[in-house]
């Protein structure tokens, strides 16, 4: 990528409202941010509202640790363990107490200890170090777990959700992995359901966290959401198990119906890391070869054509040696580095 190079990144992260609309976040060895894409209410960070086709620092953030990109804003996390976030601010997103856009981080309010962030497409999320999970910004449809529908500008706690490892955010559901490898591993999620992306075997959506619904021999080590899917790493061999809207094969079970429970991947094993977009999915197995799935029109599954596939193509041919995947969540490109 014009201006980086694959050692300084530590960390990719993309958002996106749609194909011409995205922007992308990367976090560098020296804890700085570079940002780059669509800049509409200053997702960038930059100070400005400008787009640039070529990365540029976000200001006034030099000690991240880690990054998330929603739709339209983004979040860091910060090595004293707090959280900023910058862009737009409409339903509370940014978590700072206002509902005014940003271009330059602010503070998102009452978090300290937070060890994880995740970014739906106008909500976020924070993993704190005592397992609690924390949300913010839009609520239409249960996404901040908080029983309500009422939209938040500061962080409130999922109920009802203790013990968690790992946060996934999609456009407008979540998961959380409670436990982990030697320690349960269950997948619990919450939000819009409309394509079973949840996983309990229903369409019906969640404003409380429910089990997703366990259909795989082990324990879970990895989630992911897509834009309306969702992806768990599973087992001791790291097979693949996915649910939810499968328009365009996103799910990679060589079909395009709906799932509202886990299905296996056919023949996929050693994932090491796995991402999923608007309706495509990124892994990255063991070898650190990448696969994909899923819409391709634009070219997102990175194989050389625009056709769809509904099982696991090999991604970024000309490419090896391959140690991060990033994939839109309301979008259609895939970055790479």
């Amino acid at each position: 990528m014009l201006g980086l190079t694959s050692a300084e990144v530590v960390k990719i992260a993309a958002g996106c409202r749609g194909s011409a609309t995205g922007h992308g976040l990367a976090l560098l060895t020296d804890r700085t941010v570079q940002s780059w894409g669509a800049n509409g209410s200053g997702r960038l960070g930059d100070g400005t509202v400008f787009s640039h086709n070529a990365p540029g620092q976000v200001v006034n953030l030099a000690d991240a640790t880690d990054i998330a990109a929603g739709g339209t804003h983004s979040l860091a996390l910060l090595s004293d363990h707090t959280v900023v976030a910058w862009g737009r601010d409409n339903y509370g997103q940014l978590g700072n107490g206002t509902n005014a856009d940003s271009s330059v981080p602010v503070r998102v309010e009452g978090l300290n200890k937070v060890i994880a962030i995740a970014a739906g497409l106008n909500h976020s999320l924070a993993l704190r170090e005592d397992g609690t999970v924390w949300a913010w910004g839009h609520n239409d449809n249960g996404q901040l777990g908080d029983g309500t529908t009422a939209s938040r500008n500061v962080a409130a706690q999922v109920s009802d959700l203790t013990g968690v490892t790992l946060i996934a955010a999609g456009a407008d559901h979540n998961l959380a992995l409670v436990g982990g490898p030697g320690n349960g591993g269950v997948v619990m999620a919450w939000g819009h359901n409309a394509t079973g992306q949840l996983g309990d075997d229903s369409s019906t959506n969640r404003y409380t966290p429910v089990k997703t619904q366990d259909a795989w021999s082990g324990e879970v080590s990895w989630i992911a959401a897509g834009c309306n899917h969702s992806v768990a790493v599973t087992g001791t061999d790291s097979t693949l198990h996915t649910w939810g809207q499968n328009t365009s094969g996103q799910l990679g079970d060589g079909a395009t119906d709906q799932r509202n429970t886990p299905v296996p991947v056919p023949g996929l094993t050693g994932v090491q890391l796995v991402n999923g977009g608007r309706e495509h999915t990124l892994v990255l197995l063991g070898d650190n070869t990448v696969r994909s799935w899923g819409s391709n029109g634009s070219g997102q599954l990175g194989n050389g054509t625009t056709t769809d596939s509904s099982t696991p193509v090999t991604t970024l041919t000309a490419l090896t040696g391959a140690d991060k995947i990033a994939a839109a969540i309301g979008g259609d490109f895939s970055p790479d580095n």
